[in-house]
């Protein structure tokens, strides 16, 4: 059933429910850099509370046009370790190379100030499956017991990207047309190692709601043996993953996503076969989480950051970035 929703932003957007916890998709908006702000705000309030939206219909976004439309939400950030071929802040994932992100993650959590919110564009869909899942993390808080609540909001954890990267990452090159590009894609992965210790539970910077932060990135809980780590991350994980915390979103070419990174985590399903799947995704630059305790996330590795987002303040990488290119 399709319904009209006040975002309390002098719009109305009609808004239509996909799943009782998450998910909704938007009808009658035109996803361009022309947006007025009214729109724009009603759609950030739209975010904020179904944690992912979604575009029918938006085949007339490109490249330049998908980056254009991101700014009007915040500032696209270029992912820490693998760089763009034409110097845009696309990051195209391409089943053929063998990028395949069938396991539940948040972005690049790997870093401190991990990406707020993914805009994902469907370039090229399999005839059936490379359906994608999102979780909501707030919901998978509230539905943790009191006990389990308390425990969670005095963990934290470290997140890497350089982790039982074969097996929880997704990127295999057997699975891919050409293994050597494939392998060369996980190479440039971690190229550098980052390791970040972040609060198990974050208070999310504009609704106040209390998240889980957890994910494939997720390496061990701080202070504790490497099997009550994996017991205890596989315990909370288990809140998020319940179906009803879920939304699975089947892809038809121009289909748009966007979706809250700070408040979910996601799963692209691996059951198309060798059959080409090509979606490209510009993240928005986020923030330090903060646990409960007011306690922020902090780089553990490397000691000296190399100058990418997430590290560097985006404004001042930006300045580079167009200086560069007026050269």
């Amino acid at each position: 059933m399709s319904v009209t929703v006040d975002q309390s932003a002098a719009v109305q957007l009609n808004v239509t429910k996909v799943a009782g916890r998450i998910g909704a998709v938007v009808h009658d908006v035109t996803l361009d850099a022309d947006l007025p702000p009214t729109t724009v705000e009603a759609l950030r309030a739209a975010l904020h509370e179904h944690k992912v939206l979604f575009f029918r219909e938006q085949r007339h976004l490109d490249d330049t046009a998908h980056e254009a439309f991101a700014r009007l939400l915040g500032d696209p950030v270029s992912h820490p370790t693998v760089p763009s071929a034409d110097g845009r802040y696309i990051f195209e994932l391409d089943a053929t190379k063998g990028a395949r992100a069938n396991n539940w993650h948040t972005d690049v959590t790997f870093v401190p100030a991990y990406p707020k919110a993914s805009i994902l564009r469907a370039v090229e869909i399999p005839p059936y499956g490379g359906h994608t899942i999102w979780a909501n993390t707030a919901a998978a808080y509230q539905a943790l017991p009191e006990p389990l609540k308390r425990l969670a909001e005095g963990l934290r954890a470290v997140h890497t990207n350089d982790f039982d990267y074969a097996a929880r990452l997704g990127l295999r090159e057997d699975l891919a047309d050409n293994k050597e590009v494939a392998a060369l894609f996980r190479q440039v992965f971690i190229s550098t190692a980052f390791k970040t210790e972040h609060p198990l539970v974050r208070v999310h910077p504009e609704t106040g709601e209390r998240t889980l932060l957890l994910g494939a990135f997720t390496q061990r809980i701080v202070g504790l043996s490497t099997e009550d780590s994996t017991a205890l991350i596989a315990l909370f994980q288990r809140f998020i993953e319940r179906p009803e915390n879920v939304v699975r979103w089947q892809w038809t070419v121009g289909d748009v996503a966007i979706w809250d990174n700070r408040a979910t985590q996601h799963y692209a399903v691996n059951d198309y076969g060798d059959l080409p799947r090509v979606v490209r995704r510009i993240t928005l630059d986020g923030d330090v989480p903060v646990g409960v305790d007011g306690e922020p996330s902090r780089l553990l590795e490397p000691t000296a950051p190399p100058r990418v987002a997430g590290i560097v303040p985006a404004a001042e990488l930006e300045r580079e970035r167009l200086a560069a290119a007026g050269d």
